[in-house]
């Protein structure tokens, strides 16, 4: 059922598509969901998701990778139909572009090695260096509520 609800609502994306290829935005750099395999092609658990989109509607779909901060625009720019990603719904986003219904969740985590002394609060953060992809929420968290943590983008 989610497969088809997705479809659906990417198929509505997809009907502006005067040429019957489609072109997708994807990212290449959140493994496993989205990464450049050894032979230079994007594959993951996204790359998945886009392929069964492509064939439940009978269309045969091109694999456009684009930056992370830059995904957004190319698809505002026409350079894809739409865009499949691990992309978080906000409310910025959604002011600028359409979103189908979520299908699968991923929530932010704290990782560190053993003994680093990390624990699930501010004071456990402080002194520490954190590392997080640019143009994300967790940027947007990190940056709102512990502005005092040292961000390594």
């Amino acid at each position: 059922m989610k497969r088809l609800v997705a479809a659906v609502a990417f198929a509505a994306v997809a009907t502006s598509a005067t040429a019957a290829d489609l072109n997708i935005c994807v990212e290449g750099a959140y493994p496993p969901l989205s990464e450049i395999n050894a032979a230079g092609d994007v594959v993951g658990f996204d790359i998945n998701i886009a392929n069964a989109l492509c064939a439940e509607m009978g269309k045969s779909c091109e694999m456009v990778q684009s930056e992370w901060d830059g995904i957004i625009p190319a698809l505002l720019e026409g350079k894809c139909d739409a865009i499949i990603a691990s992309m978080s719904i906000t409310e910025e986003r959604k002011q600028r572009i359409d979103f189908s219904k979520k299908y699968y969740n991923t929530p932010g985590r704290f990782v560190a090695a053993e003994g680093a002394g990390l624990t699930d609060d501010a004071a456990g953060l402080k002194g520490k260096v954190v590392g997080l992809q640019r143009g994300t929420i967790f940027q947007d968290y990190m940056e709102g509520e512990l502005p005092d943590v040292e961000l390594k983008l």
